[in-house]
Formats: structure tokens, sequence, C-alpha cells
């Protein structure tokens, strides 16, 4: 992919989100990368709180120059859970290390239900075009799929970064501190973050046979693979160009987001080659051979992702236990068991082509200097 590539269609994505530092790299390539139409996005309780990642999520695209994408607050609580948030790993605004970061210009969404909004730019869009892509706790998402079914059949695919499988699925570490070796899960040892904050709602999905069938998760077994090192840091900083010369603001706030980023995942799970950048994996999807509508018009700008032969897997997750520090009480809550299917089942790829994807994320932070060019930020 490079930024001056023109194509004759673009694919539709809706994006929920709890925006959080390695959002801001989803919400960088589905806004600017010109092969995807943003149609909007859903915030949702998280790595923060509702109202604290609604606000990020403005704010980013206010940085990146797309301030018109309409944002609509969704669900601030699970179900049947109290919200949980991530003030280790995000800060307690859930995107701490800049301030530098705009306030968004254009208010979020209040007055229309953001389930509908949702559901109803998806289903505006041709039938079999449009992505679900959902970075962050699965309640808004379970939500459109149980109030509208007719949606699953509509969409093209449903793209989640969550989960974690573990038992040497990849060889990616998820710690390195001592007696770690064997963790699978990032909140708990068995349990990722996203999926253990509303596991019903989890379970909602992947009990869902047909949804199931068109959703692919970027699990912590792929995005423990794609650490953002120093050098990456420093691209995505200068561009390539001489150091001497200053950067500008938006590479200021994400390079100083990433600095954040590696520095809680090195106190929290002893990382010191760089952060995993999780959720842009989820967008990336779209652009790869796991969509084969893309791959088909586009293959020579497709990120290789590697389902070792296009393997499925049944995916359920487990709902008993409480949200707790004490894993007698926590159990296995929120883990996600994949067992092998032939047939139709989730896809879970093992791999990623690295330099393709880090040309993908700086190709796209110099489309979003453009476009602050082109606005005169």
């Amino acid at each position: 992919m490079t930024v001056d590539v023109e194509y004759e269609t673009r694919t539709p994505l809706w994006l929920d989100c709890d925006p959080g530092h390695d959002d801001a790299f989803a919400i960088l390539i589905a806004a600017l990368h010109p092969a995807l139409d943003l149609l909007g996005i859903t915030t949702i309780h998280g790595n923060a709180s509702l109202a604290k990642t609604t606000a990020n999520a403005g704010s980013i695209l206010e940085a990146i120059g797309r301030p018109e994408v309409p944002v609509y607050p969704g669900s601030v609580k699970p179900f049947s859970r109290p919200a949980l948030h991530a003030p280790d790993i995000h800060g307690e605004s859930g995107l701490d290390g800049t301030d530098l970061l705009p306030k968004a210009s254009v208010a979020p969404i209040t007055d229309r239900n953001p389930i509908l909004a949702m559901r109803d730019a998806l289903l505006a869009q041709p039938k079999g075009t449009p992505w679900v892509v959902a970075t962050g706790t699965l309640t808004n998402v379970a939500l459109l799929f149980a109030t509208f079914p007719e949606v699953v059949d509509h969409i093209a695919g449903l793209s989640i970064m969550g989960g974690a499988v573990g038992n040497g699925f990849t060889d990616a570490p998820m710690s390195r501190l001592p007696g770690e070796k064997s963790r699978i899960g990032n909140v708990t040892p068995w349990a990722e973050f996203n999926l253990y904050c509303d596991p019903e709602s989890s379970e909602a999905i992947f009990s869902n046979a047909p949804l199931a069938a068109k959703t692919a998760i970027m699990s912590l077994d792929l995005t423990h693979q794609v650490l953002a090192s120093t050098d990456v840091q420093t691209r995505i900083l200068h561009g390539g160009k001489d150091a001497t010369e200053g950067p500008t603001v938006i590479r200021q706030i994400l390079h100083a987001l990433l600095l954040f980023f590696a520095g809680t995942y090195e106190k929290v799970f002893g990382l010191t080659t760089g952060p995993p950048l999780h959720d842009p994996l989820a967008v990336a999807v779209i652009l790869s051979n796991l969509n084969p509508a893309f791959a088909q018009k586009h293959p020579g700008q497709v990120i290789k992702f590697d389902d070792k032969g296009g393997e499925r897997f049944a995916v359920s997750i487990v709902t008993d236990g409480q949200h707790g520090q004490d894993v007698s009480i926590t159990g296995q809550l929120g883990r996600s068991l994949a067992a092998p299917v032939k047939g139709p089942g989730v896809a879970i790829p093992r791999g990623v082509d690295l330099d393709a994807f880090w040309n993908l994320i700086l190709d796209c932070v110099q489309l979003a200097d453009d476009c602050n060019a082109a606005r005169g930020k």
C-alpha cells in the first residue's frame, strides 16, 4: 500500500472502540486508509470510562484531521457486571502520555440510539460489503446482533481484537516476567481484557453460528508478535526524514502515546522490545487475505495474514466466576476456548507480515500529515 494508490471501491466499516493507546492507531487506519470508508464510531466502556473513551475518540479524530466522523457514546457497563478499566496500562485518562491531544471540535451524537445508528449505517451499504470492527469490550456489538439479527446476514465480516488461545498456538510471549512463561491472558493468567470485561456479551457473539462463520479474532497470540520497537517509534516520529526537521504535532502525539504504552508494558509484563499494537490489526485484517473481496481486487496491496490454510475454530467464552484480584474468585472467567472445526467457524490468524503492517501504519501517519496540511493545521 502506498499513499497515492487510488481504489475504485472502498470497503465500508463501523468501528466500536475504547480508546486506548492502540485504539488510536486503529482509528488512524480506519479513518484514513484510501480503501476504507469509516461510517462511524461507537465508544464503549473498557480501557477507561465511557465518558473518557468518547472524549478520546473525538480527540484522535481531531488530531488526524477527520473530526467529521460521527461518534456515538455506547454502553457504560456490561449487561450484568460492573465496568472494568485499565489505568495500569492506559493511565487514568485512557490516553495518558501527552498533553498535545486536541479537544474534539465536533460533539459526540447523544440524541440517537447508538445501536440503531450502527444498524442503519450498515444496512445502508450494499449487502456483503460492510465490516464491523470491535477493538474493545463487546457489549455494543452483542447488542447490535441480538437486537437486529438481520445485520448478521448483511455484513461481510466481524473483526474483533480479543481473546487468547495460548498453549503454543504461536511463539509470541504474553509476559517476560519470571514465572509467567505459561501465561495465556493479559488481565488474568487465563483471559484477555476485552472478553473478560463482558464475558456474557462475548459468548453471545461466538455462540451465534452464522455470525461466528463471518468472524475473525486478533488474539494476543497474534498481537504480541507486533511490537512497536524503538525503531518503529522513531520512524513514526520522523517519517524517514532527517531527524533535524521537526516532527508534526500528530507525529509527536503518536510517538508520545507509544512511549507511554511501552513503559506500562515493560512494567506490567516485562516486554522491553516495545508494546504490542493490538487494535490496528483488527482493522488491517480487512486489507488482508481474510477478506477475499479485497484480496481479489488488490492482490498487490494485501497484508498477508497466515491462517494456516484457512483453519477455523469453534470459540466459547468462560462465563463462570467474578471479576476480582483473587484467582479463587475469578477462576478462568473470560477465557477463550478454541477448538478446531471443519467447515464454518471463527478465523484466528497465527501470523502477520510485519513489514507490510508497519508500512501500513507509517503510510497512514503520512496521510494524517497530509490531511492536517490540507486543513491548515
